[in-house]
């Protein structure tokens, strides 16, 4: 055990008024820039009582690197320590850090928890994956909310198994389904912009994967992308000026930004089929989406079992999303937009 480390380690930070960026279990409201509010990364004592233990005194040590706040990594990461909880009990403690969008935060909190010598470490989103690879090539790293652990990391994109000290969970939807509600839906659009950041390599994995299904279905298909969250304004009028409606991928910054989106899209009456529930929520009409809280759960049990020394990080495979999808429509936006679904879709509560 390492609590005599931990005690030490905490003491020093306290005896220095150090503070890191932390976030909340809850989802709530991102500003555009991406940024999040900011809480300490440290559990509280009175959460360690309650729903989360602190990380100081536990058996097992879990690091936590967030990417962003917002509405689906918010759910990974709870659904994850959830899971971890049930599995574990008192015996694991959590360092949670929210990097707020930024990647070069991500790095810095990746390579604390490194230092810190944490059992294993949760890399939420691509840019925290990176990170912690960078950071470690030792510690336990699983992924969650990521397309592709291959595009990721610059490996074949086929790859199942990574091998080395990482693994985790894909939230990979099936693309062509995605495709197919174009024409469900929308049955007279031609013309399809797929809007993204330029940053975000499983963003563009995903825009070059469903082209090939919607210029198959006959769609004429272009791509508009951001460098981030200061021209997602503009590039979005521009892509709502030339298409007859959009398509966002699981795009972490898109998903930071879905309240600007929504306000040029629902201007210039432009509908906007989502990657995933949490974009639908903000900015779109339809998402064939995963359960982001239950994706969390898968991982957390990957987790338990590389802790417990039941399974192998090198030779674990990448898991997948392994529950039903669900055909989702947003009634508020689909209502301003004189949209009608399907009767096999079913309304997104908020």
């Amino acid at each position: 055990m390492k609590k005599s480390r931990f005690i030490m380690a905490m003491a020093l930070v306290g005896a220095l008024g150090m503070g890191v960026v932390g976030c909340g279990s809850n989802a709530s409201d991102t500003a555009d820039n991406g940024s999040a509010p900011t809480e300490s990364a440290q559990v509280s004592s009175e959460e360690s009582t309650e729903e989360y233990p602190g990380i100081s005194g536990k058996e097992y040590q879990v690091g936590i690197c967030q990417l962003v706040q917002h509405e689906a990594l918010d759910a990974a990461t709870k659904g994850f320590k959830d899971a971890l909880i049930a599995e574990l009990g008192d015996a694991v403690g959590f360092d949670e850090q929210n990097a707020a969008g930024d990647a070069s935060t991500a790095m810095t909190i990746c390579s604390n928890l490194a230092a810190e010598n944490v059992d294993l470490i949760l890399a939420n989103a691509t840019a925290s994956l990176q990170s912690a690879k960078t950071a470690t090539d030792t510690i336990p790293i699983l992924g969650t909310s990521i397309t592709n652990y291959g595009t990721a990391l610059d490996e074949d994109a086929e790859l199942t198994v990574l091998g080395g000290n990482i693994s985790g969970t894909s939230d990979l939807a099936p693309l062509d389904q995605q495709a197919e509600m174009f024409t469900e839906v929308l049955p007279d659009a031609k013309t399809i912009g797929i809007l993204y950041c330029s940053g975000e390599p499983n963003s563009k994995f995903q825009a070059d994967e469903i082209t090939v299904y919607l210029e198959e279905a006959g769609y004429s298909v272009s791509e508009y992308t951001f460098a981030d969250s200061n021209d997602v304004t503009s590039v979005t009028q521009q892509a709502c000026a030339d298409c007859d409606a959009l398509y966002i991928p699981t795009d972490n910054t898109a998903a930071s930004c879905t309240e600007a989106i929504n306000n040029v899209a629902l201007s210039a009456q432009t509908p906007i089929v989502a990657g995933e529930e949490g974009i639908m929520s903000g900015c779109g009409i339809v998402t064939l989406s995963i359960d982001y809280y239950h994706l969390g759960e898968q991982t957390g049990q990957m987790a338990a079992k590389i802790l417990t020394g039941e399974a192998d990080i090198s030779t674990m495979e990448i898991q997948y999303y392994d529950a039903e999808l669900n055909k989702e429509y947003n009634p508020e936006i689909c209502e301003s937009l004189g949209i009608e679904v399907p009767d096999d879709y079913v309304a997104y509560e908020q």
